[in-house]
């Protein structure tokens, strides 16, 4: 059923997971099903990826996770019925699952693999923050709608702030200029005396536009 509806189509897919893990068998074929998908294949942990379920989440080109979500590894696990020998076997296999489950984990977090080894000794769980932080998983799932608002409303506040700034001095040199006209009429402008300086009202308009 998995590989029916993922194969329906192509282009990109995402995938929501939210599992505690289950069988490991079943948990390879999903893993080899989405890397042999030719488009991209975002995995979205909402909830859980634990067991298994984290092997699934590996198979993705780019793996985020909620800030509440969280990610578990651990050694593979059976139930054994026999004698000794029959013990032996069942240890014998568990660590050759053990080493297929890390092959997907070494693809996609690059670790060694006797690292790998030992976080699963470890039965370790990760958050959001340290499945990165290890490469198990790629970004933090964000809520778009709430900074897209977030950087509206800066950039609006922003804009106002400039307008304000701006028309204050425009009015301001505008009131300059004003006074220097009476002052003008009313006597003559005195010559500018060596070594001063000075900025035309005219020119701080046409600087003033291009601020604007």
């Amino acid at each position: 059923m998995f590989h029916d509806e993922l194969f329906a189509g192509d282009g990109p897919v995402t995938i929501w997971l939210n599992s505690p893990g289950g069988d490991c068998i079943a948990a390879s074929q999903i893993y080899a099903m989405l890397m042999d998908y030719k488009g991209n294949v975002t995995v979205k942990i909402d909830g859980i990826a634990a067991s298994a379920a984290s092997v699934v989440a590996m198979a993705g080109t780019n793996v985020l996770m909620a800030p509440t979500a969280m990610m578990m590894i651990h050694n593979p696990m059976t139930i054994a019925f026999g004698n000794h020998d029959d013990m032996e076997k069942a240890i014998d296999m568990l660590d050759e699952v053990k080493e297929s489950i890390i092959n997907a984990y070494e693809i996609k977090t690059g670790m060694s693999r006797a690292k790998l080894s030992h976080l699963m000794d470890q039965e370790t769980w990760m958050n959001a923050n340290k499945a990165i932080e290890l490469g198990f998983a790629d970004d933090v799932l964000t809520d778009e709608k709430k900074k897209k608002c977030s950087d509206a409303s800066f950039s609006f506040s922003g804009r106002k702030t400039e307008m304000a700034l701006l028309n204050k001095l425009t009015a301001k040199c505008k009131s300059a200029e004003k006074a220097e006209e009476q002052e003008s009429v009313e006597e003559p402008k005195p010559e500018p005396q060596p070594g001063e300086t000075g900025t035309p009202i005219t020119e701080l308009e046409k600087r003033l536009e291009l601020l604007k």
